[in-house]
């Protein structure tokens, strides 16, 4: 350490970390090597001075036994620029209520620094704070999609890390506010560093109330991945798709594999009866009605690599990306698409024997009513043009996992490219006789759940307002 810098000490007041909720079993064991000490040049009361908060080197302790949060990995740890802005008072404090939490609620303060202090602290940090257990690209940023963003996000609630963390959903935080906020942690920490953290958190502050959950690898990744976008907006997600196994897939062994995995529920003709489709509920997709160029690819992926259960849809459909790896994936998409280009004129004769064919008005369905609390809800949005055109984007183009139009068409009659091939076949929208009957409050329930035993996904994706807006340009097409 420098002399004459005792701002620097001062300035490392009340760092915190994430103390994340989540963790996996520790399979081998990781030996920590302590840093160097801090080059203090025997300035006493420099050490008294910092070290009466934070301590800058030994072995992890319990959070009952720290004054504020270790810092001895902190090089490790933290973003460059967020520790810049933080200690310049331009980020807002880590906890919503004291570090110490058994010793007071009221949430910390933090002294500031000019932004030249700021930088020299994060140079320091970098050259003396890193954590040797940490590996630098155990966690490739660049490979991570949006998919696994979504899984991450149910297990980051799954696993309760929601009790003690808040996030931000719909642009409002929610969660327990008992410990680190990380609303923004994809711009406060370094992945690897969050990664390791994540294997095992009480390898950083054991005892101290952190949550070991039941996660496996695979598990584990998808919530960092989920932690590590969430204040960013604009990050690049990957997209499988554009990768060289698509620009190389095989028709002949996409063909192969669909004998060897799909045939067995889509039959080996694509009609959806295979061995096992006469048990199954809903009945699997007639892909021989499918004109699956149509398909966005994003979708295709989706469905065959992460399963029906990905896409909002019943999780009878595998996720067969573990077992046929992307080539298998790609394989099999251009083999769908060159293969089935659609028939809905077999619409009407196949559904006639197990439904009522789509576009008929009255639509009689059986659908799972709504709980009586979403029954009496009203649409909350004002009936405004923006609003409108807000949901009718909604329907054809930007809904995600899909666009309504590919199941329910782009005049919501029912006749979307996908709807051909679901038993029973998609709502139409243009019946008022049917719509009259259905609230507001069903529509919602319907659209964030899905409607088991028909093809309806959940559309868990959308906000509260999206929802609605959507449901509002729905009600215009019924005639």
């Amino acid at each position: 350490m420098h002399r004459g810098l005792p701002w620097l000490y001062s300035s490392l007041k009340g760092l915190v970390g994430p103390h994340l909720v989540f963790g996996v079993v520790v399979i081998g064991l990781f030996t920590f090597v302590h840093p160097a000490p801090l080059a203090l040049a025997g300035d006493e009361a420099l050490i008294k001075e910092c070290t009466a908060c934070h301590r800058f080197t030994g072995e992890p302790q319990s959070r009952f036994q720290l004054k504020a949060p270790d810092l001895i990995w902190g090089g490790s740890k933290y973003q460059r620029n967020w520790l810049i802005r933080w200690l310049t008072g331009q980020e807002p404090m880590l906890y919503a209520k004291s570090y110490r939490w058994d010793q007071g609620q009221a949430p910390d303060t933090h002294m500031t620094v000019s932004r030249a202090q700021a930088e020299r602290i994060a140079d320091y940090f970098a050259k003396h704070l890193i954590d040797p257990r940490v590996k630098v690209g155990a966690f490739d940023l660049s490979t991570v999609t949006k998919k696994e963003v979504e899984f991450g996000a149910q297990l980051y609630k799954e696993h309760a890390c929601i009790g003690c963390h808040q996030i931000k959903e719909n642009g409002k935080l929610v969660g327990g506010p008992q410990s680190t906020n990380l609303s923004e942690a994809g711009r406060r920490y370094q992945v690897d560093w969050l990664y390791r953290f994540g294997i095992n958190p009480q390898d950083y502050v054991p005892h101290s109330g952190e949550f070991l959950a039941d996660v496996s690898e695979l598990g584990l990744r998808y919530i960092i991945a989920f932690l590590a976008v969430q204040g960013r907006d604009d990050f690049p997600y990957f997209e499988p798709w554009t990768t060289k196994e698509f620009q190389q897939a095989s028709v002949e062994r996409g063909k192969q594999l669909y004998k060897e995995y799909c045939a067995q529920c889509h039959g080996f003709t694509g009609h959806g009866d295979g061995p096992a489709a006469s048990g199954l509920t809903p009945r699997p997709a007639i892909h021989a009605n499918i004109p699956f160029d149509k398909l966005p690819m994003e979708y295709l992926y989706n469905v065959i690599y992460h399963g029906g259960r990905s896409v909002g849809k019943a999780a009878i459909m595998p996720y067969w990306g573990l077992t046929i790896g992307q080539q298998g994936v790609a394989d099999v998409i251009a083999y769908l698409r060159a293969t089935f280009k659609g028939k809905p004129e077999a619409q009407a004769a196949q559904l006639g024997k197990q439904g009522v064919p789509s576009g008929v008005c009255p639509q009689p369905r059986q659908t799972r009513r709504a709980p009586p609390e979403f029954q009496q809800l009203k649409n909350p949005l004002p009936i405004t043009k923006a609003n409108i055109q807000a949901g009718k984007r909604l329907f054809l183009e930007t809904a995600k996992p899909l666009a309504c139009k590919q199941c329910h068409g782009e005049k919501g009659d029912g006749q979307g490219p996908l709807g051909a091939a679901l038993v029973p076949p998609p709502r139409n929208f243009t019946c008022g006789k049917t719509m009259n009957t259905i609230s507001d409050g069903q529509m919602f329930w319907i659209i964030k759940n899905g409607s088991p035993g028909t093809g309806m996904m959940a559309f868990t994706a959308l906000s509260d307002k999206e929802v609605w807006q959507l449901i509002q340009y729905i009600r215009t097409l019924a005639q």
